[in-house]
């Protein structure tokens, strides 16, 4: 099992920035695939990012090059670093962890593991 742990929740005006933060405990944080997913009010989940154990990244199209997701694998953290935020970035926020050979990373079946959600507002 792995409990995840999501913190950084805010109201920012558009243009700015926010860092959301996600603490895993359990088994080993380095053994799993972590990505952010978020989920606006009457929309589906969605993929954000994700980083694989090696360090390997990939976005959604609508986050790049505005979000980076790092990790610190002996702290058991990952983060999102969000930049030229959008009203549309709007939305619940979870940190999900998935086993390393999940062919597809950008799914919500990839992830076994997901915190309880951090709210993010970007005000226009």
């Amino acid at each position: 099992q792995v409990q995840l742990v999501e913190s950084g929740e805010g109201l920012v005006q558009a243009g700015g920035s926010l860092r959301l933060s996600c603490t895993a405990s359990g088994r080993t944080f380095s053994r799993y695939n972590m990505a952010w997913f978020r989920q606006a009010p009457g929309k589906e989940r969605e993929f954000v990012a994700v980083i694989k154990w090696r360090g390997t990244t990939y976005y959604a199209d609508s986050v790049k090059d505005r979000f980076t997701i790092s990790r610190d694998n002996a702290k058991s953290t990952v983060d999102l670093q969000m930049n030229s935020l959008k009203p549309e970035d709007t939305a619940v926020y979870y940190c999900a962890a998935g086993e390393l050979t999940a062919p597809n990373t950008q799914i919500s079946s990839a992830y076994n593991y997901w915190g309880q959600g951090t709210q993010v507002t970007v005000s226009s």
